[in-house]
Order: C-alpha cells, then sequence, then structure tokens
C-alpha cells in the first residue's frame, strides 16, 4: 500500500516549523520535489493568508529565504512567556539533552544529535534561552558552535561544580555481563 503524500501547503508549512533560519525557495521545492515556482506562490498565499486571518505568526521572505516568526504585535505575551516559562518544568527530550551537554561538554549542537539520534535544535534553543545552556566557543576544524552548562545549570541542580555530577558508569549496562547470545543478536 502506497502512503498518499500530504498537500504541498501542509509539507511546506511542516518544514517551515522546524528551520531556525531562513531557507531559499529553491531548497524547499527540492525538498517536496517540486518546480520552484509552484513552490513560490503556495509560500506567497501562505503568508498572505497568515496575514489575512491575522494569525499569531507570520511567514517572511528575508536573507533570501523563507521562515516563519512571532507576529510583533505578539512580542509581550511571547516575551512575558520566555520570561515567565523558565519556571515550567523541562520535557524529557530537554533533560536528555542536558545531560548530554554536561557530560561532554564541550559539545556541538550536532554531536549532541549524532548522540540522541534526533535534532535537537529546538531543544537547543529552549536550554538556552533558560539559561541552562551557552555557547562556549566553536569546533577548530569545523566551526561548529560548542555548547556547555551555566553556573545556573549548577545552581538548580544544586551543585558546585561539574566534578558533583554522578558518574555515568554506574548507570551503563555491565560490557562482561553481556551473554554471547545478546551479542550475536545485537548485530
Amino acid at each position: 500500500m502506497t502512503e498518499e503524500l500530504p498537500p504541498l501547503r501542509t509539507a511546506l508549512e511542516a518544514v517551515l516549523l522546524v528551520v531556525d533560519e531562513p531557507v531559499a525557495g529553491v531548497t524547499l521545492a527540492q525538498v517536496v520535489e517540486r518546480p520552484t515556482e509552484e513552490v513560490a506562490q503556495v509560500l506567497r498565499d501562505l503568508a498572505a493568508d497568515y496575514d489575512a486571518a491575522e494569525r499569531g505568526f507570520e511567514l517572511r521572505q528575508v536573507s533570501g529565504g523563507w521562515r516563519l516568526y512571532t507576529r510583533a504585535a505578539c512580542a509581550p505575551y511571547v516575551e512575558r512567556f520566555v520570561r515567565d516559562g523558565q519556571q515550567a518544568r523541562l520535557t524529557q527530550a530537554a533533560l536528555e539533552t542536558l545531560a548530554v551537554v554536561a557530560y561532554r561538554q564541550p559539545v556541538s549542537r550536532s554531536r549532541v544529535a549524532a548522540i540522541r539520534g534526533v535534532n535537537v535544535d529546538a531543544v537547543m534553543r529552549t536550554l538556552v534561552a533558560r539559561g541552562l545552556v551557552t555557547e562556549v566557543g566553536s569546533e577548530h576544524e569545523t566551526g561548529a558552535l560548542l555548547y556547555g552548562t551555566t553556573p545556573h545549570f549548577l545552581e538548580r541542580l544544586g551543585l558546585a561544580s561539574l566534578e558533583e555530577l554522578p558518574a555515568l558508569s554506574e548507570y551503563l549496562p555491565d560490557p562482561y555481563a553481556l551473554d554471547e547470545e545478546d551479542v550475536s543478536t545485537s548485530s
């Protein structure tokens, strides 16, 4: 049975929700496998529809690409949410990402994503916004930003330093406890 693909508008909206910088129309056209001019027209239509519906977000063409932004009129609410949302509990994904950063720092976003096996861009932005993670430099070879935990992270966990983090080894399985059957079926 062949899975039916979503409409072009729906596919573009889904992609635009996960981008963290403007994406060129030609790139979006490649992703959705449609002609560039058709994609450009749908993007213009989406932008107009969002404006006409007075949505809380808008689709803008900036820096040679397209990206969703919160509407300027909603800034006071967004700022209040970001500021007051600091007290909200972290999601499981955020906790896992924070643990990777804490134990592997300094670490790049792509390395965190590789360890977790999922895209961590939005989660990293949340952790940075909450002051738990910060940029600490860049990788010499690739230029990728490196992240580490902040003093606020230590404060929230009640730690004086990173050395007080519990050892990971007590939470990992004993490699000698695996029997041959487990090893042979894992490949």
